[in-house]
């Protein structure tokens, strides 16, 4: 008996031979979109047997069915979610059946009519007017269908019957939900009589004589290609590949993406082309584009929207473009399939190097990086042939892009004949472009040497060919001489991910490290309508991986996260250093492939105790790409922050042409000669008694609405400290009993002493306040001045997440003006974004809305602070050196205990962290943990602090 379709290890049948796909916008050949209701009925078995009636306009294409009732949506990052017995799938198969009536347009005489399908999830039966097309497999790839013949005089009957799981499941496990349907557009084609079937315009550029060349491959009559601004017209050959001239072109870039726009035609019809030119090399041991070494500022992109999963408007994608660009990315790795075509275009128009990457992953057969269970699809010989098909099928339907740089074949899949096969026939088929894959470590087949999550050190040891041999011989000698590119780093999970700056100092060090691709774009949680984030488990589903879908610079809702802001800062593409600002000059380095510097402006500000002063802004000069230089101070910048009884900044933005911030930086050039704290921590207020315990309890919460004090030396475990991750530091924490810390007060005449001891055990935190009053100024109330310390004894842990004060408040603080690192959340190791300053924000924006609840929020390097109550209260808080501040509506514990950000609900509590020390934050979720000179040790932590009544009409 023969397998039924849905098991067949089989390419699209029925299919037309894969060609470019045109946007219907480009060419002047009727078109008919498919795409609203259609009538659905769903079942859980392939043959049919238990579906129903078709219920009319029930379901939305593009769109899956589970984001519209029917089934579950599922997570899984590397296990399958049935047993691996490919090519077999369960019974239980969710099948959903598609009918749509339509009626050919008026006019569409003579030639040919193609019905196209964008992207179907996961396989398809196909049927018109009760006659079979074929079957489509491979879900994240067009297929076209011929049905000239098949068309009534009448009305046209289309139906779809679609299957959640087929052997193509096998080939798709991608580290994503479990989704199913028509996700992408459905056409109809009217392809006139003379015609154009397929054509490709491979643009050249000579960077030694800045000519371009285009070779024109076109599948068609007659054709004429024309581009009046270069002054073209060309008749072309069908069949034959044409090499035209074009003279003197501008080339395109990521950072100047030109486009030239011209017609392609014949006598019927005539599709809007454009051209970019760039020739992609690898020239002594680097990626050079037009001649010019890349280093990639990348990011990892899956399709996504919250509510409607991988089907994604063109708007939604115009503004992840648009994001991208505005927050200094230069290239996109299509994670891990084709995307959308529109989204390559947009990534032409707007300059981003793309990886574009083939619809493959077998994850859950890799034992290890290294090795794969012998029964890996791309092990078997009736792979071979499907999968060189896929890859085909992408390349050519994506080849006219110029932003596509590299073809990937797929990701982690492990090595084997089908893979070769797919990475050899794009060899054969386009050696203009260059070859990638992470998942044979032989590099045997492909041009740039990749690896993903790779620790620091081992990354120097690439940069400088000190990597471990490979166990073939020439396969070693082959990949040393690769360039080398971080696919996937830098995990963004919940809070972090930490050690960035560490990278891009080791990509700037050597040549041969051109970047990497952080992982990932957005967090991909389901809002089911209600604005709630849904991850893995919450469907019911018993197979899920959580929230380990959320790992995103963007939250659900396209909102930035923290880490957006760090990355934009680190990959910013000029550098500035202010640490001779103070003797009049900084250093910029231009760190483009092409632009200098010419049409960017800087922005110079001075600061007193974070008020604006004095500003200028003037043209950059025209500094070329790859140089650095010394820039003058301006004079009335310094002289406006002369040393006085304030903190003296200067601060520094850079602007692009079009007026977008590029990079911004601040140094603190002096400080009043008595803000240090003095050696043995005494307390500087002369003449005055010190407190007893009592009485500064009493003072605290008079002033300051406080209602307990707790050290606290735990913090709500972040995605990176969790059990799944490569260094569960919260198990470790939580076993030295951080988080069940027992505290014994003892209120003094000279202060309060507070004894902080886990469990059975007889380390402690000790910490001790002392206080005096302030005086009255003005006739206000006076305030206190507290010097605190905190120190161990016996043996605490080697490792600490942090060390410092939770104060539980009465009072409702709503708002918070700091004096410091801003405007966003900082931890040792992240906060690139921040700058030094004077920042203030609500309540909901001093938190940060994380899927999975954990610390966050933190405002580091605080000097002074402002808190005001809706009941109106205002205190200040001014420290002896800078410190960390987080005001947040929940305990840590509470944030510990809820899984969900809607769980939290925001009360009229409020919790202050003063942290006087932190942990960094690692990127561990995947990858690296904690640099060793980011961990926190047992060490000594002290800071004096005057508290003061506030006055709630000082404004930032």
């Amino acid at each position: 008996m023969s397998a039924p379709y849905w098991e067949a290890t089989l390419v699209p049948t029925g299919v037309e031979p894969p060609r470019s796909w045109v946007a219907v916008d480009d060419t002047d050949a009727g078109a008919l979109s498919l795409d609203g209701r259609w009538d659905f009925r769903y079942g859980r078995r392939a043959d049919g047997s238990d579906l129903g009636d078709f219920v009319p306009d029930a379901i939305t294409v593009p769109g899956h069915w589970q984001l519209q009732g029917h089934g579950q949506p599922q997570y899984t990052n590397v296990r399958y979610p049935f047993a691996l017995n490919s090519p077999h799938v369960p019974e239980d198969n969710p099948t959903g059946e598609y009918r749509r009536s339509f009626a050919v347009p008026a006019g569409w005489d003579g030639g040919r009519v193609l019905l196209r399908f964008d992207g179907v999830d996961s396989c398809a039966r196909i049927t018109l007017n009760g006659h079979e097309l074929g079957v489509s497999t491979g879900s994240r790839l067009p297929v076209e269908f011929d049905v000239t013949d098949l068309l009534s005089d009448g009305g046209q009957e289309l139906v779809v019957r679609v299957h959640q799981w087929s052997a193509g499941t096998y080939v798709e496990d991608q580290d994503m939900w479990w989704l199913s349907g028509i996700f992408r557009s459905v056409t109809l084609l009217h392809r006139p009589a003379d015609s154009i079937r397929d054509f490709w315009l491979n643009a050249d550029f000579e960077p030694a004589t800045g000519l371009g060349t285009v070779t024109a491959e076109v599948d068609a009559p007659a054709a004429v290609l024309s581009f009046p601004e270069l002054g073209l017209e060309a008749e072309l050959t069908a069949g034959t590949a044409s090499s035209i001239d074009c003279g003197p072109v501008e080339p395109w870039s990521a950072e100047r993406p030109r486009l030239y726009t011209g017609v392609l035609r014949t006598a019927g019809e005539s599709i809007t082309v454009r051209l970019g030119f760039r020739r992609v090399r690898v020239e002594q041991g680097q990626i050079t584009v037009n001649g010019n070494p890349v280093l990639f500022r990348g990011v990892n992109r899956h399709e996504w929207d919250a509510r409607t999963g991988r089907a994604v408007s063109a708007a939604v994608m115009a503004t992840d473009v648009e994001l991208m660009k505005a927050n200094n990315f230069n290239a996109v790795r299509t994670a891990h399939y084709p995307p959308h075509p529109h989204f390559l275009g947009l990534c032409d128009a707007a300059g981003l190097y793309v990886i574009d990457e083939c619809d493959l992953e077998t994850h859950g057969y890799l034992i290890d990086e290294f090795t794969s269970t012998p029964e890996n699809p791309v092990l078997q010989p009736e792979w071979v042939e499907p999968l060189r098909q896929r890859m085909q099928r992408m390349v050519e339907r994506d080849k006219n892009h110029p932003s596509i740089i590299l073809w990937s074949p797929g990701n982690e899949s492990g090595a084997g004949p089908a893979v070769d096969a797919m990475l050899e026939w794009v060899g054969r088929r386009d050696p203009s472009r260059l070859r990638i894959y992470e998942g044979d470590k032989s590099s045997r087949h492909v041009d740039v040497y990749s690896l993903m999550y790779t620790p620091h050190e081992k990354v120097r040891a690439l940069g400088e060919y000190r990597e471990e041999p490979h166990a073939d011989a020439a396969a070693d000698e082959h990949r040393r001489t690769l360039p080398f590119v971080l696919v996937e780093y830098v995990h963004a999970m919940g809070l972090g991910p930490g050690g960035l700056s560490e990278y891009d100092e080791l990509f700037a060090t050597y040549p041969r490290l051109q970047g990497g691709f952080v992982w990932e774009w957005i967090d991909m949680c389901i809002d089911p309508g209600d604005g709630r984030w849904l991850y893995g488990g919450d469907f019911g589903e018993e197979l899920h991986d959580g929230n380990f879908v959320a790992d995103g610079l963007l939250l659900p809702d396209r909102t930035p996260s923290p880490a957006l802001a760090d990355v934009k800062a680190v990959f910013s593409p000029i550098r500035v250093d202010l640490a001779n600002v103070k003797d009049g000059s900084i250093g910029v380095h231009n760190r483009h492939e092409v632009l200098d510097l010419a049409e960017f402006t800087i922005a110079w500000r001075a600061e007193l105790d974070g008020e604006c002063v004095f500003q200028v802004q003037e043209q950059l000069p025209p500094l070329p790409a790859g140089e650095s230089m010394e820039l003058a101070v301006p004079a009335g910048v310094l002289a406006a922050v002369a040393p006085g009884p304030a903190i003296a900044s200067v601060h520094v933005r850079i602007l692009s042409g079009a007026g977008l911030e590029v990079t911004r930086n601040a140094a603190i050039v002096a400080r009043p000669a008595d803000h240090a704290l003095a050696a043995d921590g005494a307390l500087a207020t002369a003449g005055s008694a010190l407190l007893s315990g009592a009485e500064l309890e009493r003072g605290l919460e008079s002033l300051w609405g406080v209602h307990s004090l707790s050290p606290r030396l735990w913090r709500a475990p972040i995605d990176n400290d969790r059990s799944f991750s490569w260094q569960p530091r919260d198990d470790f924490w939580r076993k030295a009993g951080l988080d069940q810390l027992t505290h014994r007060h003892e209120n003094g005449p000279e202060g309060i002493t507070i004894h902080s001891t886990p469990p059975g055990l007889e380390w402690s935190l000790v910490t001790r306040i002392a206080g005096t009053p302030l005086p009255a100024t003005g006739g206000a109330t006076g305030g206190l001045e507290l010097d605190i310390t905190q120190d161990f004894t016996g043996e605490p842990p080697e490792h600490l997440p942090q060390i410092g004060l939770d104060v539980a408040l009465v009072d409702d603080y709503c708002q918070l003006d700091w004096l410091g690192l801003g405007p966003g959340e900082g931890y040792p190791d992240t906060g690139q974004g921040n700058t030094f300053g004077r920042h203030q924000a609500g309540l909901q924006q001093l938190t940060t809305p994380y899927v999975y609840p954990q610390e966050n929020g933190a405002r580091a390097g605080v000097e002074w602070a402002r808190m005001s109550s809706a009941q109106g209260r205002a205190v200040e808080l001014r420290a002896s050196r800078p410190v960390s501040l987080a005001l947040r509506p929940w305990s840590t514990e509470e944030l510990a205990q809820a899984t969900h950000g809607f769980e939290l609900e925001v009360g009229t509590d409020r919790h202050l962290s003063l942290i006087l020390a932190s942990s960094g934050v690692g990127t561990a979720s995947c990858g690296p943990g904690i640099l060793d000179h980011y961990a926190l040790g047992a060490v000594k932590q002290q800071v004096r602090l005057q508290l003061s009544p506030g006055r709630q009409d000082v404004t930032a």
